[in-house]
């Protein structure tokens, strides 16, 4: 009967936050409120499902991650000085409290409170990827930037964890490295396999047998090791199709987690007091994120991007508070107190995301940019070009080809993988790194007004629709030619351009229609 119960307010309160146009999740956040609320607790059922699908996400952004990432100053530098203010405000605003008369504060210690903003220093894996997701941002500047923070606290958190928990991780966890080397056949049998069921199945199976059940066995985070799995199979040509091919399974039991935040409860007078004093910190969290990126080159509005993905608290604060409460070291009724924090974390960052537009222009407006811009910072040359060529995955470089050797015309290609990018690069073709759907990326482009046609190839419609919306508020005049999947996303495009479905035309026959379409004399 809880299950069924659980599906129903789960159903409502997705439908509830898509008819206030908020992203999905704040309605799954307030349904575990809900059942809360009606006497329902947390099943080991449903934090199994939830488990599950947070190992996915992040094996998921493994096969786009590149860990060269880990080492650059935006990412270690940034990660280090942002863990240590932090502590800081959250140690102010506790002692605060504590002066205050706030119960839950009388008897902790200072090593204790110092553990638990430790712990709400870190931003949510699972929030900000969700987040990069919807944006198609993963693999854009701020994208990276953001996951490979994120890379950093859980290597932080695995060190916290065992010192928490007084366990160290196993005498043979060094023996993980070993599956380096393992990859490499793992990479050639995904090469090998049929598109379809069996090709997420054996992805499901890679995150969760060698990536989380044996990290877990080692002593380590489980779903870390789906992410470090997820990274070494990265190189493969068939990555981003596992990627897409698990993603329905993920957004799924992604669900089950965000009900399990709800199901903590609420807290009593004070401790909702508490919460919501903690939930203030937020924007001074992202504040923290934004300037000390703008310190490394960042535009403001890339630093403002990439700070509001990591706004909110981390869900591994629930996990610190756990351990910390069956330890004898905090009251059980912190658990409570710190998930509507996170909760409510989640809701304020899951709002502003769907807002990062015009929260980053405006910052954009009241602060000047760096002197000296990062290297992905500065201005995309477009000046010359004939014609644009949005997403060079299979499709985008063989309608790039054809308008080349076909058409001789001047061809510059855009992808938000900079490995792809210098790859296609080294191959001959014209492409430049950068993030299509981006106002950013659109504000750093030079041109001369002479492209006159653009194919939007890129694999997901909701980014096709952003780069075009994109185009228009450039005040581009040419032609433009969109692949879709589905019937239902014609209507969206059909007005703005030349809708080619994706399944009836190959790459070099996308470029015919789009010469077609910016010149119909051409047959």
């Amino acid at each position: 009967m809880d299950l069924v119960l659980m599906l129903s307010v789960a159903v409502t309160g997705g439908l509830l936050a898509h008819a206030l146009r908020l992203p999905p999740m704040v309605g799954f956040l307030l349904a575990g409120f809900v059942l809360a609320g009606l006497g329902v607790t947390g099943t080991p059922a449903l934090d199994t499902l939830a488990d599950l699908g947070v190992v996915l996400l992040l094996f998921a952004i493994g096969l786009k991650f590149d860990i060269r990432v880990l080492v650059r100053r935006e990412v270690l530098g940034v990660s280090a000085v942002h863990a240590l203010l932090s502590i800081v405000l959250v140690l102010t605003l506790l002692a605060a409290a504590g002066a205050v008369g706030v119960g839950l504060l009388a008897d902790v210690e200072g090593a204790d409170l110092v553990l638990v903003a430790l712990a709400l220093s870190f931003s949510s894996t699972v929030v900000a990827v969700k987040v990069l997701e919807e944006q198609n941002a993963a693999r854009s500047l701020p994208g990276r930037t953001t996951i490979g923070i994120l890379v950093v606290q859980d290597l932080v958190a695995v060190a916290v964890l065992a010192v928490v928990e007084g366990e160290a991780p196993r005498w043979w966890a060094p023996l993980l490295l070993l599956l380096v080397p393992a990859s490499w056949p793992a990479r050639r049998m995904l090469a090998r396999l049929d598109h379809g069921e069996l090709l997420t199945l054996v992805g499901v199976a890679l995150a969760l047998v060698p990536g989380y059940a044996l990290f877990d066995a080692a002593g380590l985070k489980g779903d870390l090791g789906a992410l470090a799995i997820g990274v070494l199979l990265a190189p493969s040509p068939r990555a981003e199709e596992v990627a897409k091919s698990v993603f329905s399974v993920k957004e799924l039991l992604l669900v089950a987690f965000f009900l399990s935040v709800g199901l903590h409860g609420a807290p009593d007078a004070s401790g909702i007091a508490l919460a919501v004093a903690l939930v203030a910190l937020v924007p001074l969290k992202a504040t923290l994120f934004a300037l000390l990126l703008r310190a490394c080159g960042f535009r403001v509005r890339t630093a403002t991007r990439a700070a509001v993905s990591l706004a909110s608290f981390s869900e591994f604060a629930l996990i610190v508070v756990v351990a910390a409460a069956s330890a004898g070291a905090l009251d059980p009724e912190w658990l409570v107190v710190v998930s509507t924090a996170v909760a409510l974390s989640f809701v304020a960052a899951s709002v502003t995301s769907a807002a990062v537009d015009g929260v980053s222009a405006a910052a954009s407006r009241r602060v000047p940019d760096p002197r000296r811009l990062h290297p992905e910072e500065r201005p995309v040359d477009l000046r010359g070009a004939d014609a644009l060529v949005l997403g060079m995955g299979r499709l985008g470089r063989a309608a790039s080809t054809r308008l080349v050797e076909g058409y001789g015309l001047r061809v510059t290609g855009v992808d938000s993988d900079a490995a792809r990018a210098g790859d296609l690069t080294a191959e001959g073709l014209h492409v430049v790194e950068g993030d299509a759907t981006d106002p950013l990326f659109w504000a750093r482009v030079r041109d001369e007004g002479t492209v006159r046609l653009v194919l939007l190839a890129m694999p997901f419609h909701g980014s096709n629709l952003a780069a075009l919306e994109q185009l228009q508020r450039s005040g581009f005049g040419g032609s433009v030619t969109a692949v879709t999947r589905y019937d239902e996303e014609v209507a969206q495009l059909v007005e703005r351009a030349a809708v080619v479905g994706l399944y009836d035309a190959a790459g070099a026959e996308l470029a015919d229609r789009a010469v077609r379409t910016a010149d119909p004399g051409v047959s």
